[in-house]
């Protein structure tokens, strides 16, 4: 959250400057443009967010596996399937899991330590920023489908204990999933379910389920 947060006041400080490195004559009132921007500060900032978020999903995927491990889940049956050793259940959703993590670790390597002179020599030293926002918006998407992933196993472990009561925030939770997805009754396809509670999450609509609570 700290990354984000200053991410967002770095981005904030640099749209509201001028980043020409301007010459300002307080005297005569008069503003020479150095022609000497640079986009540091922001590509700095945007590596940071990537990196950030790359933690959040090695969390993510790691909970997911206490969800699917039979070693690990607390009694559940093996990869939340309904007939463990017959069905896959959530196994090669954790595959995929697993798969987004990897891809989001390549994609956080800073952009910003990486520099290639340009024009002539006269842009010695260049920030990559377009680079490292490309690259941020690549890892927020996979954090979507990543965390998508996870809300799908936690709505499937909660359905395993049945008749218990979660809390009532982590309830709402689990409504809202139901809504997008059914509970895995047998082995089908999670690419159109992952997809559809990934988009939630990005429309916030659990942010506001939980606000509810």
């Amino acid at each position: 959250r700290g990354a984000l947060t200053h991410c967002e006041d770095v981005l904030l400080i640099e749209s509201a400057s001028a980043t020409d490195n301007p010459l300002v004559f307080a005297e005569s009132g008069e503003v020479i443009s150095g022609g000497n921007f640079h986009g540091a500060p922001l590509a700095l900032g945007l590596d940071y967010a990537a990196i950030a978020i790359a933690d959040l999903m090695s969390m993510s995927e790691r909970r997911s596996d206490r969800l699917v491990n039979p070693d690990k889940n607390e009694g559940l049956p093996a990869f939340l399937a309904r007939h463990p050793g017959l069905e896959s259940g959530f196994m090669t959703a954790h595959v995929a899991a697993a798969s987004l993590v990897n891809e989001a670790r390549v994609l956080a390597h800073p952009a910003s330590v990486d520099n290639i002179t340009t024009s002539g020599g006269k842009e010695d030293h260049v920030s990559m920023g377009m680079t490292s926002a490309l690259k941020l918006r690549a890892i927020v998407d996979l954090a979507e489908n990543l965390l998508a992933i996870e809300l799908l196993a936690a709505a499937e472990g909660l359905e395993h204990r049945h008749p218990l009561k979660a809390g009532v925030g982590v309830e709402r939770a689990l409504a809202a999933v139901r809504k997008i997805a059914p509970p895995l009754m047998q082995d089908r396809s999670l690419s159109a379910d992952i997809t559809h509670v990934a988009e939630a999450i990005r429309r916030g609509d659990f942010e506001a389920e939980g606000e509810k609570s």
